[in-house]
């Protein structure tokens, strides 16, 4: 039997009690993972011309349905741990007990991402493209949360970075002194993702969701070798784990959309807080541009300025005739089509009467503005 000189030690434990709390490593790596993504992604949207403050209003609806998801794909995906004979379906709710599917989490998360952004007044794949980076980082964080829980770990190893497990745990074997560190392996591969994306994202500045592809593609070709070490319990299909199938599959629609979705990168992703369409469906607000032209438009029409000294004319105020009737203190006459027709001077002769089929009137009868 080899003998280990160096390996990583497990941890002596992963629950810390504040009184009657418990308080989890797998809980804290969850969070911390959160915190990071928000901070990530605002810093990037913003960067990308967004208002501060939308990563954290969407991430409220992104989190709470990712951390639904990522339950209900565990669940879904490995129902004989909860369900059947000498098992207990409410441990399906014990989220801290860990067992979280990531593909259930980005799916899910995506949906409250979406409806997040709808309420923003956003588009999806811009935002998608800005917290890419952080998703993937908080993906590296949230693995320690395996480690402290001691689960899903690799095949027993020699290597000097085994990871030691404590005799009795699920995928232990008799004899054993160290195993692969998945945990250790994705939380680095992970890292580099984040590392590539920043770097593809401002070398050929991706855009329309192509930089969220980016990272999809790079962290499933990982998933794939590393689920490959792990000897956790899985269903299988055609003998290949579940999540190397969904790995494929996910790597696949990711490079279709990379190379589909082409185009430059978005500018005005997320207009001022002023001219952002209403969440409740109302008409959206006019964009300044619109709102400059709309007030040089009104101006034009309302009161003229006038020099000091002189009285300030008021707009001509609009009046409905029938056609041929003479409106206004100067005698304007309407034509068939109820426009004006003729001058003032045209329409009054010697008799009083304009030229055309102008009813005689008296100047008593001729209506004024002052009237209507």
């Amino acid at each position: 039997m080899p003998v280990h000189l160096a390996y990583i030690p497990s941890p002596r434990q992963g629950v810390w009690h504040l009184g009657p709390i418990p308080i989890r490593a797998y809980a804290l790596c969850i969070i911390v993972g959160i915190l990071v993504a928000v901070w990530v992604g605002e810093r990037r949207w913003v960067a990308r011309g967004g208002q501060p403050g939308t990563v954290m209003d969407v991430a409220v609806w992104a989190v709470v349905f990712g951390l639904v998801g990522g339950r209900l794909y565990h669940v879904l995906s490995d129902p004989e741990l909860y369900f059947g004979a000498g098992r207990h379906p409410v441990d399906a709710f014990k989220i801290w007990q860990g067992g979280l599917g990531i593909w259930g989490a980005i799916s899910l998360g995506g949906v409250g991402a979406w409806i997040g952004c709808r309420r923003a007044g956003i588009a999806l794949p811009p935002f998608a493209d800005a917290v890419a980076p952080g998703i993937v980082l908080a993906q590296a964080i949230g693995r320690w949360g395996n480690y402290f829980n001691q689960e899903l770990f690799g095949k027993p190893t020699t290597l000097p970075w085994g990871l030691r497990i404590d005799a009795g745990r699920e995928g232990t074997v008799a004899g054993a002194q160290a195993y692969h560190p998945t945990f250790l392996y994705e939380s680095l591969w992970d890292v580099g993702v984040a590392g590539l994306v920043v770097w593809a994202d401002r070398r050929f500045r991706l855009g329309r969701g192509r930089a969220f592809a980016l990272y999809a593609m790079a962290y499933t070709v990982g998933r794939f070798w590393i689920e490959a070490l792990r000897v956790d319990h899985a269903n299988r299909i055609l003998g290949l784990r579940l999540n190397i199938w969904t790995s494929i599959l996910v790597f696949a629609g990711a490079l279709a959309y990379f190379i589909a979705r082409r185009g430059p990168r978005e500018t005005d992703i997320q207009p001022a807080p002023g001219d952002a369409a209403p969440a409740d469906g109302g008409q959206p607000a006019k964009p300044a541009a619109a709102a400059d032209a709309a007030e040089a438009a009104g101006t034009a029409g309302g009161p003229a300025e006038a020099a000091p000294g002189e009285p300030v004319r008021e707009p001509d105020e609009v009046v409905e005739a029938e056609p041929g009737e003479v409106v206004g203190e100067s005698g304007e006459v309407v034509g068939e089509a109820g426009e004006v027709v003729g001058e003032p001077a045209e329409r009054a002769g010697e008799s009083g009467e304009p030229p055309g089929a102008v009813p005689d009137r008296q100047p008593s009868d001729v209506p004024s503005d002052r009237d209507g």
